[in-house]
């Protein structure tokens, strides 16, 4: 964990200056945690935590999203859980909602605040995972000090955004850790993992909200999300996910308005419905 003296330094010191903050994804985020939002690096206030009676609620809002996501996270902490890392899932709000974790690193997390109820918006809790890839609907990996506060540098934190059927953001899926044997290099091979398992959720999230449609893979390649059209029997598109939207020039959320598939198949970079439609099948 750095010095917390030094880490208060270096974040006050990029987050003001204009050229680090103009190169560095981290200092843009220190500088919205510190100038848009006026946190303060050096508080060591425990992270903000809704009640359970808040907590109750919130989850009961998100019942169809935590419904869909729990057996991706199962699956995820059987690969991640016994190397130490425990396993988070945010609302669209930053609020941890379900979670991971080994019973033995169990004391590390609490120890920074990550517990059921967190609010870990980069609103509230300034730079990290969770909050930061949902400021910048990207996943992201806040390496130890590269969060914005100080009592936060001893542990390392993968995010990533998931998002609905609409194209909207739902929540985030976070990898963290406390182990201190925790490199870069390991965190780029969980961050891959990490990401698939985001793309999943959005898969089952966009089949349940068009079971009726046929739902055909645009592009694989495309993206940080799950590149997905849902077709209605007279082949018109009824839905998008956001990564899809993306690729198709279409409104980033909401409804979509009603497009022939194949005009946008063949669009360049386009493929043959047919040959979609067989390629999804056989995933």
């Amino acid at each position: 964990m750095a010095d917390h003296g030094s880490h208060v330094e270096r974040v006050t010191t990029q987050a003001l200056s204009a050229s680090a903050v103009a190169r560095s994804s981290v200092a843009a985020s220190w500088f919205r945690s510190m100038v848009t939002h006026g946190l303060d690096p050096a508080n060591d206030k425990r992270v903000r935590r809704l009640d359970g009676a808040s907590l109750k609620q919130v989850r009961a809002e998100n019942s169809t999203f935590l419904s869909i996501a729990e057996s991706e996270l199962d699956r995820l902490f059987r690969l991640v859980g016994a190397g130490g890392c425990g396993l988070y899932l945010t609302d669209r709000a930053g609020v941890v909602i379900d979670h991971r974790c080994q019973a033995g690193d169990e004391v590390d997390f609490r120890t920074v605040g990550l517990v059921p109820g967190a609010i870990c918006s980069e609103e509230i809790e300034g730079t990290n995972g969770m909050g930061t890839c949902l400021a910048e609907l990207r996943p992201v990996i806040i390496d130890r000090e590269e969060h914005f506060f100080a009592r936060s540098t001893g542990i390392s934190c993968i995010g990533a955004p998931i998002f609905g059927a609409l194209g909207e953001v739902v929540g985030a899926l976070d990898i963290s850790t406390a182990r201190a044997d925790h490199t870069r290099a390991t965190n780029l091979l969980l961050a891959d993992v990490l990401v698939q398992t985001a793309r999943r959720i959005e898969t089952m999230y966009f089949h349940a909200r068009f079971p009726e449609a046929r739902i055909v893979v645009a592009d694989m390649a495309q993206g940080n999300g799950a590149t997905l059209l849902a077709v209605d029997n007279d082949d018109l598109v009824v839905g998008a996910t956001r990564a899809a939207r993306l690729a198709f020039g279409l409104d980033l959320e909401g409804p979509v308005a009603t497009h022939p598939a194949a005009d946008l198949l063949g669009r360049p970079g386009g493929r043959d419905i047919a040959q979609v439609q067989r390629e999804h099948e056989a995933l």
